[in-house]
């Protein structure tokens, strides 16, 4: 297994998938899938376009169905719910199929559509990741950060970090696909055991911050607390898939 990191989807290379791709928004949208699929939603459809959500969506009454839209870490006004993950609870999401549309994860899951295999990590499944991984060994790994509008985001690439701490033992180096993967790794020790802290630093946990989502932020901060993985059936559809 070669593992690479990438802060962005616009860092990946050009006109190549993996065999395998996980996708990061910690920030909240991975965050936000895992707790939706764990709390009972049929199935989350991801859309980088709010309009083509919006359309596609009308294909189901809305008893069937949740629009979740987020711009600049705010609730669209068109759809039902934002990107909290702390709305998805069992009485709102269960049984319900979710249309989301977000500023940064949804762009990222766009890009690597075309892998084989994409699935979706956050703080609060990255073991999940970790064991899937194990099992199945793709040949060739992207750990995709979504950052924000193109640039860096700690709190994606420390979340990779976590993902590549546990499978790559002393930093073998046949199983490093770039320098990324060392400094994800290197991050992700020093700042473990402060998480929130290191969240609240972070560009998009401040800007959290100022739109009074301190308790999304601190939700977002745990970890392995499900063992919940998204994984994508057909294009831009998560459905639930077992822990490994």
């Amino acid at each position: 297994m070669k593992i690479s990191v990438y802060h962005t989807p616009e860092s990946t290379p050009e006109n190549q998938v993996p065999d395998c791709a996980v996708v990061i928004d910690v920030l909240r949208a991975t965050t936000t899938m895992a707790t939706a699929i764990d709390a009972g939603a049929e199935s989350v459809r991801a859309f980088s376009d709010i309009d083509l959500l919006l359309a596609q969506s009308e294909s189901l009454s809305s008893e069937k169905r949740l629009r979740l839209g987020e711009r600049g870490g705010k609730k669209v006004e068109s759809c039902d719910m934002g990107n909290s993950p702390l709305d998805c609870t069992p009485e709102v999401v269960e049984d319900k199929q979710l249309f989301i549309s977000t500023t940064n994860g949804t762009r990222a899951l766009q890009r690597v559509q075309d892998a084989e295999v994409v699935v979706t990590g956050a703080m609060i499944n990255f073991g999940a990741a970790v064991d899937f991984l194990e099992q199945t060994k793709p040949e060739n790994v992207w750990l995709v950060g979504s950052g924000w509008e193109g640039g860096y985001s700690l709190e994606d690439t420390i979340c990779a970090g976590a993902i590549a701490s546990r499978l790559i033992s002393n930093y073998d180096m046949d199983m490093i696909g770039n320098d990324e993967v060392i400094s994800a790794i290197a991050l992700y020790q020093q700042w473990q055991h402060d998480l929130v802290k290191l969240f609240s630093l972070a560009s998009h946990g401040q800007r959290l911050v100022r739109l009074n989502l301190v308790d999304d932020l601190k939700y977002c901060a745990q970890e392995n607390i499900m063992n919940c993985l998204p994984m994508q059936q057909g294009k831009g559809t998560l459905l639930f898939k077992n822990h490994f």
